[in-house]
């Protein structure tokens, strides 16, 4: 059990903690949440000892090890990657060194009796260490992790000082969770990780034996990971049992208590004051006067804390683009031997809204320049569609701000006349208030620079946007700003993004990159998981089905060598004759009529079949609208807060979802086949 008793932490004039009392069980996972600049970093660098407390005590046990995760600033270099990453183990790597050279001291004959007893002793020691702790499976703990992290066997023998910044934070992080501290301080562990990686250190952190502490801006992982929620408001720290979803429901229903107390208090106040104003000079009312001021000395304010603002912004409006926005025909892309795209083929529809997924590397943001046209094919072609109105923004579109402009000059300069009255707003919701718009762009930090590139985008018409990680360096209400602009957007959304929860909300269609291709799956992340992980399950299940339609096919048509022989034998001869007389030459006239005949018979039976192909497009419409709307029932009900904490429901309806899914592709193809018999003629 780790517990801040009495404790005060104070910057200058302001105070961000007052005689906070706060106990963390072990097992516990706790998500610290509040607003920017709240005291977050600060409580875990004080629970780590990197920083002191004004008053007060952090209590921890004896036998206490602690593991801290910071933002940024961590580097490593001298090592190869697995050799820096085996340092968790330093103790039981030190054990095996040592049980190495007893061994080999025990072999020497000229050992004297008294040492000899010694070594053993020390030998049964360390290598009951050595077991207890697992020593002999150090190896393969560390690929494990390191693989869940993202990186590669091949990085394994690299220098750790070629790693860039954030893959320094992953080999920081996998030394944590393979020493196992028994508290795990993580500060936005998720900054760095692509979604593989982030939906593996779900899993981790739910499994991990002790407590862990964590802040992120990564609503979905909050919900998946921690048990419990630290509010930090109004100086103090506030528990709210369950997920993250759970303590925003709790916390404005608390919000709202708080709220009706302060206006209740207000009012009675009121009523004391007005008494006293009213009978303050008034003899035989000067004891209830009096009373009346002691009541309110003795009257303790209630504290609201500001509601936080939520600022609903829509994109301007922009004339629609032509059914197909973008293709790609044929396309290879490569960097020297590297080749990251061949023959890729890709087409984007109108309304389309695709989350391109894969590890990092694997040609995200190389795909995402080449539609935008940022960056052309070596081969191959990029075509257009009619109409087209794009939006790009790049991962270093932060970097291409003008230093020289204020935040509102930079939001002037690319703002349409009709949108500068919302530039205000727009920064608002993107926390830029007071005097922040007055700051130049070129002092902002890497984070405020992010913000302010994604608040300029909201500004421009268009009807297809291509975002590489718009919500990097986000916090969780800048984010529900930008979702719920997109959510709202008509056109086509082409984006990338390491946020589960921004993923879930707008994809309809997920792109899996990788292996010089693409993988197109419809529907959800959610559903993309679960698709990726049975996909081969429908393709083992229709080979004997293709198989048994095959079969009778084959057997109408007897092969040359196995055709019947006709009876050619006629009554009263031996010798073989047709079984059927010579049909006489037709005239002129009767093969007309035969001929005529003939077509008209071919004209019924094409009439016949058109016909009956008619009926079952319209059947096939009929259950494809069916079967749609269930789907739009179904994605609504998955698209509520909160969806996902009754898992038994949530798994039936992603399950039916996905299901429908299936027969809508299946349908729509039996729907295309029965078209091509029209385009044919």
């Amino acid at each position: 059990m780790i517990q801040l008793s009495g404790l005060t932490k104070s910057f200058g004039d302001r105070i961000l903690l007052d005689d906070v009392t706060f106990q963390v069980d072990d097992g516990d996972r706790v998500g610290l949440c509040g607003p920017n600049g709240a005291g977050k970093t600060t409580v875990l660098r004080m629970l780590a000892g990197l920083d002191e407390p004004d008053r007060g005590t952090v209590v921890k046990p004896a036998n206490t090890t602690i593991g801290y995760l910071p933002q940024d600033g961590l580097g490593h270099a001298g090592r190869s990657l697995s050799d820096e990453v085996s340092l968790a183990f330093r103790p039981l790597l030190e054990a095996r060194t040592e049980i190495d050279r007893i061994e080999h001291a025990l072999a020497d004959p000229a050992l004297p009796d008294g040492e000899h007893e010694t070594l053993l002793v020390n030998y049964h020691e360390l290598t009951d260490f050595f077991q207890r702790n697992e020593g002999h499976s150090i190896d393969l703990r560390v690929t494990q992790v390191l693989e869940g992290l993202g990186f590669d066997k091949s990085d394994f023998t690299k220098p750790t000082e070629t790693f860039s910044g954030g893959w320094q934070m992953r080999i920081a992080l996998a030394k944590l969770l393979l020493g196992r501290p028994t508290l795990l301080l993580l500060d936005e562990p998720t900054n760095h990780l692509d979604l593989d990686a982030r939906n593996w250190l779900e899993s981790y952190l739910v499994d991990y034996p002790h407590a862990v502490i964590l802040v992120s801006h990564d609503r979905f992982f909050l919900d998946s990971v921690v048990t419990k929620i630290a509010d930090i408001a109004l100086r103090t720290i506030t528990d709210y049992v369950g997920s993250y979803s759970h303590y925003l429901i709790e916390r404005e229903a608390r919000m709202e208590r708080l709220r009706q107390a302060k206006h209740d208090q207000d009012e009675e106040v009121g009523r004391m004051r007005a008494f006293i104003d009213r009978f303050r000079y008034q003899a035989t009312k000067a004891a209830q006067v009096q009373s009346r001021i002691k009541m309110l000395d003795r009257v303790v304010p209630i504290e609201v804390p500001p509601e936080r603002k939520r600022v609903h912004f829509t994109f301007p409006a922009c004339p629609k683009s032509g059914r197909t926005v973008l293709e790609l025909s044929e396309v290879h892309k490569g960097y020297g031997d590297l080749v990251v795209f061949d023959r890729l083929n890709l087409q984007v529809e109108r309304g389309d809204r695709i989350a391109l997924v894969a590890p990092n590397g694997a040609g995200k943001s190389t795909l995402m320049r080449m539609l935008a046209g940022a960056e052309a094919p070596d081969r191959g072609a990029r075509r257009e569609g009619h109409q087209v109105v794009m939006q790009y923004f790049a991962q270093d579109e932060a970097n291409r701000l003008e230093p020289s402009l204020t935040v509102y000059e930079t939001m002037e300069a690319d703002s349409p006349v009709g949108m500068v009255p919302m530039i205000r707003n727009i920064l608002g919701g993107f926390l830029f208030a007071g005097d922040d718009i007055y700051k130049r762009a070129g002092v902002l930090s890497g984070g405020e620079r992010t913000r302010l590139a994604v608040a300029r985008m909201l500004l421009r018409p268009a009807n297809t946007l291509l975002l590489d990680e718009p919500t990097n360096h986000l916090d969780l209400d800048s984010k529900d700003v930008l979702l719920e602009a997109l959510a709202d957007f008509g056109g086509t959304l082409i984006f990338v993004s390491h946020d589960r929860y921004f993923v879930d909300r707008l994809a309809t269609k997920v792109i899996s990159v990788g292996h010089g291709s693409v993988e197109i799956y419809p529907g959800t992340y959610e559903q993309f998981l679960w698709s990726r992980t049975h996909r081969q399950e429908p393709a083992a299940s229709s080979a004997p089905r293709q198989q048994a339609r095959s079969a009778p096919a084959a057997q109408k048509t007897p092969e040359p060598g196995n055709r019947p022989t006709p009876n050619l034998k006629t009554k009263g001869t031996d010798g073989p004759v047709p079984s059927q007389p010579k049909a006489q030459a037709p005239s002129p006239k009767n093969a007309r009529y035969e001929e005529k005949k003939k077509v008209d018979a071919e004209a019924r039976r094409r009439q016949r079949q058109d016909d009956e192909r008619r009926k079952r497009v319209a059947d096939l419409e009929a259950r494809i609208t069916e079967r749609e709307q269930a789907i739009k029932d179904l994605e609504a009900q998955m698209a509520t807060p909160g969806f996902y904490e009754q898992r038994a429901t949530a798994e039936a309806i992603t399950s039916k979802h996905h299901q429908l899914m299936w027969e809508v592709g299946d349908l729509m193809n039996q729907w295309e086949a029965l078209q091509e018999p029209e385009t044919a003629n």
